[in-house]
């Protein structure tokens, strides 16, 4: 396997995660929420870190940037809207670069709406992307320094990447994030069972990730704000997709 993903658990609910290169041994981690659990990922895989990919200014997604600095002298990069900002960076990006990593080609997609410099991480050989708090499973990000129509934008550029996506996100919010979806979507065959896998998997105390986008296009209201049946709970028939998404996202926020 020429790419290998590590998913765990960091923090009280952040999601940390390894991406490794075997055939380069180059190891990226996906930002850098705790020391103690990231080591423990790169000891149990036998890998040393080389980046780490930073997608945005929040401190659960920096905070061990500068003692993993310290330790493995790693390169750290991050969006170029935030980069006095980031702890220890050594190289901005924006959407639309592309980074060179081993063998390994990593698309920067700009996605703002959670702050205004969010970016997101896009590896087409490995079928995955990784949307810290800008996608999650079944939902999206709060809103912090962007508005609706940002974040709108956001979704938009990620749902354009091909159906079969993994989907790793920063969060483990599904549980929540289906019970919010029910709410608005509750006729939704495909979304009832996605939640009760998301039970069953919460239940055995495994991660709800990765997702597919093809999943998340047919069970994430976030994404189906032109679907009739949603537009009809909500009473927006005949409203504009910003205005659908904006009325999910002040729901959301108070449910």
């Amino acid at each position: 396997m020429p790419i290998e993903i590590e998913l765990f658990t960091a923090r009280e609910d952040n999601f940390g995660v390894l991406v490794h290169d075997n055939t380069a041994n180059v190891t990226v981690s996906i930002d850098a929420p705790e020391e103690a659990a990231i080591r423990a990922a790169l000891i149990r895989k036998g890998w040393t870190l080389s980046h780490i990919l930073t997608t945005h200014k929040h401190i659960d997604h920096v905070e061990a940037n500068l003692a993993l600095k310290a330790a493995f002298s790693c390169t750290i990069i991050g969006p170029e809207g935030d980069k006095d900002l980031i702890p220890g960076i050594d190289q901005a990006v924006k959407g639309g670069d592309v980074l060179r990593l081993g063998t390994m080609d990593i698309e920067v997609i700009d996605t703002p709406g959670h702050t205004n410099a969010c970016i997101s991480y896009y590896i087409p050989s490995a079928k995955a992307v990784f949307t810290a708090d800008s996608l999650f499973s079944l939902g999206c990000g709060r809103i912090f320094d962007g508005t609706p129509e940002m974040m709108w934008a956001s979704m938009q550029r990620l749902m354009a990447l091909p159906p079969q996506t993994k989907i790793y996100c920063g969060h483990e919010y599904t549980a929540s994030n289906a019970r919010f979806a029910l709410s608005v979507d509750a006729g939704n065959e495909d979304l009832q069972a996605r939640a009760g896998q998301v039970t069953l998997l919460r239940g055995e105390g495994k991660p709800t990730l990765p997702v597919t986008l093809a999943q998340e296009l047919a069970t994430n209201p976030f994404l189906r704000v032109a679907d009739a049946a949603i537009r009809a709970h909500l009473g927006m028939e005949s409203a504009t997709d910003d205005e659908v998404f904006t009325e999910l996202r002040k729901r959301k926020n108070t449910f």
